[in-house]
């Protein structure tokens, strides 16, 4: 039988791993094994790295015999991290200081933070499988599957403790200040979820969601409660709660759904803001009143209004749509030409902001991770722990959020500089 040889300057490099039996009489994941000593041997370099790095910063502190006063003194107590791949162990270099007292730094590792014992993907990962879907019961089974046996202190009780935590993180974030806020612009939006109230006409209940673009673009959310239905004194107390935190600036702008109670609430607490309706609930609304043949037509139509390049150009594409269709379907005709000055009004907005100020599609991304997380779970649960729900969820999806496109063109949109057709109107 023939024989092959390795070559010696692979031989290092090259570790014979037969499959070790496993307690349960099978055969050990050789696979995870490697992965876990791989991560081990990754972070005691990365760590090792580190400490090094910071101590060649130093390496010019030296006493009159020329000696280095930072130095390495052997190494902390031994811990173990958990991670993706499992427990790993880890050592970390200690750094001793000689120098007096008072001049002395402590070395403290961005890698390994002290009293660090989970990964922060790890510490992320129960609230993201029940924010997803995964049901407390089911929570042993997943965590298995994902960590192995060994996973100390994650369970599905944690998710019992973590809501509660999380719902006193949502109502301390519902009082905080907003005295040193500026929104230029508001998206405002509600949503019907099956919560299980015990009050009478507790199925008209549904969370109030306003979000709002900060003067550097930025998107954040503002508030989120519940309500009845979307009515008008649900959305004036949202607002007023908001303004006796300290938001006492009108915003420039304001998006939502044309059926909100919002817009009557709005000009009684900020009445210098402009309205905007939403195109893709506009244009929903309008085709409900359509037959099905000419929705297509008509779809393309209001296509052509709302990303014509200018306001004349949509002003006479939408009166094309009303001409076309007010003979013989004069509802649809009508719910589109009602609305015709908020519809238009992103046109007075630099362009670049366009793609942002036609939809409430900020708000309306993150409801359907929201509800397909109450599909998987049959129901919101209880008032509170829909709220929570949904605070938590927007503030996992506020991580993506993007500046707005032209964020520099803010600070021209708060000074009050006029737009025409997107673009800045000149002097003279």
């Amino acid at each position: 039988m023939s024989q092959t040889t390795i070559p010696s300057s692979s031989a290092a490099s090259i570790v014979s791993l037969p499959a070790a039996p496993a307690a349960d009489g099978g055969s050990r994941d050789v696979l995870t094994d490697i992965l876990h000593d791989g991560a081990r041997r990754m972070l005691a370099v990365a760590v090792d790295t580190e400490v090094q790095v910071w101590l060649d910063a130093r390496a010019h502190l030296t006493d009159e015999h020329g000696r280095r006063l930072v130095v390495r003194n052997g190494h902390l107590p031994g811990r173990e991290v958990l991670t993706g791949v499992g427990p790993v162990a880890v050592r970390q270099p200690r750094v001793r200081d000689k120098r007096p007292h008072q001049e002395r730094e402590r070395f403290t590792s961005a890698i390994l933070p002290p009293y660090l014992r989970k990964a922060k993907s790890i510490e992320d990962l129960i609230p993201w499988l029940y924010l997803k879907g995964v049901s407390t019961g089911d929570f042993s089974e997943a965590l298995t599957a994902l960590l192995g046996e060994n996973a100390p202190g994650l369970s599905a009780t944690t998710v019992t403790r973590l809501k509660e935590v999380w719902r006193t993180e949502y109502e301390t974030w519902g009082r905080r200040s907003l005295k040193e806020k500026t929104y230029v612009y508001l998206w405002a939006d509600g949503v019907h979820f099956n919560i299980r109230l015990a009050d009478e006409g507790a199925a008209h209940q549904c969370i109030l969601v306003l979000m709002g673009a900060t003067a550097d673009g930025s998107k954040e959310l503002i508030a989120v409660t519940d309500g009845w239905r979307e009515s008008e004194q649900s959305w004036k107390e949202l607002l007023l709660d908001c303004k006796s935190r300290g938001l006492t600036v009108d915003p420039k702008l304001a998006v939502g759904d044309g059926a909100l109670g919002f817009w009557k609430a709005l000009p009684q607490v900020w009445p210098a803001t402009r309205t905007q309706r939403c195109w893709v609930h506009k244009t929903a609304n309008v085709l409900n009143k359509l037959p099905r043949g000419l929705q297509g037509k008509a779809k393309k139509m209001l296509w052509e209004i709302w990303m014509a390049a200018g306001r004349a150009a949509a002003e006479k594409a939408l009166d094309l749509f009303v001409e076309s269709f007010s003979a013989k379907h004069p509802a649809a005709a009508e719910c589109l030409k009602k609305d015709r000055t908020e519809l238009l009004a992103f046109y007075d907005f630099p362009a670049e902001h366009w793609i942002h100020l036609r939809t409430t599609n900020p708000i309306e991304s993150v409801f359907s991770t929201v509800r397909l997380r109450t599909d998987k779970t049959r129901g919101a649960g209880s008032r509170s722990a829909c709220l929570t729900m949904v605070f938590k969820l927007m503030q996992s999806a506020a991580k993506g959020w993007r500046l707005l496109n032209g964020s520099s063109l803010l600070g021209e949109v708060i000074a009050g500089v006029p737009f025409v057709d997107g673009v800045r109107k000149s002097a003279a």
